[in-house]
């Protein structure tokens, strides 16, 4: 019998654990709001949700830091005057304008001093 008491709990434990990893790898696009309302169902002691949110936070940073990293770097390797050279080449600029000159019309308190 005690091994039916252990083998219903580890379905338990396992389902909590896939929850958790779940939210740690989902917690990149999560607020914290809802990251603390996901993770606050399962009914987790104060200091583990304390220490899983925090490092939801840390993630989230990293993520972004990395991306941003990486998409200045894709940009720095851009040649802006070959690209903009490339694209005048095949594409003709037709510029249109109107010009319109009308008369200033007199204020009466510039006119009298």
């Amino acid at each position: 019998m005690a091994d039916d008491s252990k083998d219903s709990k580890e379905p338990k434990l396992t389902e909590s654990l896939k929850k958790v990893f779940a939210a740690g790898v989902s917690a990149a696009f999560m607020t914290e709001e809802s990251l603390r309302a996901y993770l606050g169902e399962m009914k987790l002691p104060k200091e583990i949700l304390a220490t899983l949110l925090q490092g939801a936070a840390k993630t989230k940073d990293e993520i972004a830091t990395r991306v941003t990293n990486e998409m200045v770097s894709m940009i720095n390797k851009i040649d802006f005057l070959k690209e903009f050279s490339k694209f005048a080449e095949d594409h003709k600029f037709k510029i249109t304008a109107e010009v319109e000159i009308l008369k200033k019309k007199k204020d009466k308190t510039h006119s009298e001093e």
